[in-house]
C-alpha cells in the first residue's frame, strides 16, 4: 500500500499527462462531410437493395431442391374400371395460399388391366391446351391446334412433337398414387 503522500503524487502526475493530452481532438462535421458519408450510406443500401434479389436467384435452385414432388393420391383403385379411361384431380401440395383452384390438377387414368394403370397430364404436348378424352374414338383430342392423341398416349395426327407426359404411378394400400407437385411443361416435366 501506498503512502498517502505517494498516492497524492501519483493522482497529481495522472492529472498533469491527461492535462498534456487534452481533450480527443473532433473534427467539425462540414457540410461536405455530411454529403460524402450520406452518399455512401445511400449507396450501400441501393447496393444490398440491387445485391439481395441477385444472391437470392443465383441459389435459389440450391435452396429448392429439396422436395419438390411427393407421392399424391388419385383415390382408390377400385374407382378406376378395367378398359375405361376417367379424369381425376388432384390437389398440388407445393401450392401458395393466393392459388386458388389453379392447385387442382386435373389427369386422365386409364386402367388397362386389374394391375396396370396409365395416368397422363391433361396438357396437350404442343401448347399446353387441355386435351379431352372421347370414348366413342378411344382417343385424346386437342381442341386448340387439333392435335390428336392414341389411348396410350402416343401422338396420333397433328403438331403434338411428342405424346401426353405419363406420370409415374404406383398403388399404394389400395390407392392410386402419381408422383407430381408440379404441373407438366414443354421445357420441365415432372
Amino acid at each position: 500500500m501506498l503512502p498517502t503522500r505517494q498516492k497524492e503524487q501519483s493522482v497529481a502526475h495522472d492529472h498533469d499527462a491527461n492535462e498534456e493530452l487534452g481533450p480527443p481532438h473532433v473534427e467539425p462535421v462540414t457540410r461536405r462531410g455530411f454529403l460524402m458519408r450520406l452518399g455512401v450510406g445511400l449507396n450501400v443500401v441501393a447496393a444490398s437493395l440491387v445485391a439481395v434479389p441477385v444472391v437470392g436467384y443465383l441459389f435459389s435452385s440450391v435452396v429448392k431442391r429439396k422436395a419438390q414432388q411427393a407421392w399424391i393420391p388419385l383415390g382408390h383403385a377400385s374407382q378406376f374400371p378395367t378398359g375405361e379411361t376417367r379424369l381425376a384431380t388432384y390437389r398440388n401440395p407445393f401450392t401458395k395460399p393466393w392459388d386458388g383452384v389453379t392447385a387442382d390438377i386435373p389427369c386422365w387414368v386409364r386402367r388397362t388391366s386389374e394391375d396396370s394403370f396409365q395416368v397422363f397430364a391433361i396438357n396437350c404436348a404442343h401448347l399446353g391446351c387441355p386435351v379431352r378424352w372421347f370414348a366413342e374414338s378411344r382417343l385424346f383430342m386437342c381442341p386448340c391446334h387439333g392435335g390428336v392423341y392414341y389411348e396410350d398416349g402416343s401422338v396420333a395426327s397433328g403438331p403434338p412433337p411428342r405424346g401426353l407426359y405419363e406420370y409415374k404411378i404406383r398403388v399404394a394400400d389400395g390407392q392410386l398414387q402419381v408422383r407430381g407437385g408440379r404441373t407438366p411443361t414443354l421445357a420441365e416435366s415432372v
